[in-house]
């Protein structure tokens, strides 16, 4: 199955500031993220950036790399550009990796092409794997999704949902048939071109979450259940010393 993936890479971020360049076992972030997409059977892996450092970093281990502009707001709208700059068909899929997200399962990459493949109807893919426990569900850094009984996603939230409203207390609320969102996405470019051009709408501003955007005009996203469950990404500097320490001795080690 043919399928590009692009890695938007910001040098700038509030907590950690230079994070795809944090060094890891040996080697920058950005490298454990590029392999990969590049162990997924992508077709083309492209570093999506707007930071010189980044871009240098990436190219000295062999990645190809598009400067992107720096006023982009996102990473869908920076890997709407590389789309563009590279020609990319209107057909073709193209998976968006987050650049902090080192530990990711390269069956997971393939997987969310392949939904997206497999439903000619849906406009996006992503993918979700179930909560499982009461502080997850009620944690609003973990972001939850609804789905139909076809795996078409019908919301994204940021609250606990479904809500069981007969439950006493929050805390003894179950967690039966909540699911977690995991960030990873795949387009076709077409889509990507006109989602990158819509205007934010009220419930993605909301909750901050962009692909509310998507199904607020009336897109469908497919979202099977991830066939591995990636580890949390790096956000703050334990989540990096975490990284580390997986990294060692497993699957996720770079030779050389």
């Amino acid at each position: 199955m043919p399928f590009k993936v692009a890695i938007p890479a910001r040098y700038a971020s509030t907590r950690l500031p230079g994070k795809p360049l944090l060094e890891l076992a040996g080697h920058p972030m950005i490298r454990y993220v590029h392999e990969c997409a590049r162990r997924s059977g992508a077709q083309e892996v492209v570093i999506a950036t707007d930071d010189e450092r980044i871009r240098d970093a990436a190219e000295a281990f062999g990645a190809r790399v598009c400067m992107t502009d720096p006023a982009h707001q996102s990473g869908s709208d920076r890997i709407a550009e590389v789309a563009h700059t590279l020609g990319w068909s209107d057909e073709d899929i193209v998976v968006n990796l987050q650049g902090d997200e080192p530990l990711t399962p390269p069956v997971i990459v393939s997987q969310v092409a392949d939904a997206l493949l497999r439903h000619p109807e849906a406009a996006m893919a992503t993918l979700c794997t179930p909560v499982t426990s009461v502080e997850q569900m009620l944690d609003p850094n973990v972001v939850k999704v609804v789905r139909d009984r076809n795996d078409f996603a019908l919301y994204f939230s940021r609250a606990p949902v479904p809500w069981d409203r007969d439950a006493p207390t929050a805390r003894q609320r179950s967690v039966e048939g909540c699911q977690r969102h995991i960030g990873i996405y795949a387009y076709r470019a077409g889509f990507l071109h006109a989602f990158a051009s819509m205007s934010p709408c009220a419930l993605e501003i909301t909750e901050r979450l962009e692909q509310l955007r998507a199904l607020y005009a009336g897109a469908r996203i497919q979202c099977p259940e991830a066939a591995e469950v990636p580890p949390q990404g790096v956000d703050v500097m334990e989540d990096v010393e975490r990284a580390k320490k997986a990294i060692q001795n497993s699957k996720f080690k770079i030779q050389g």
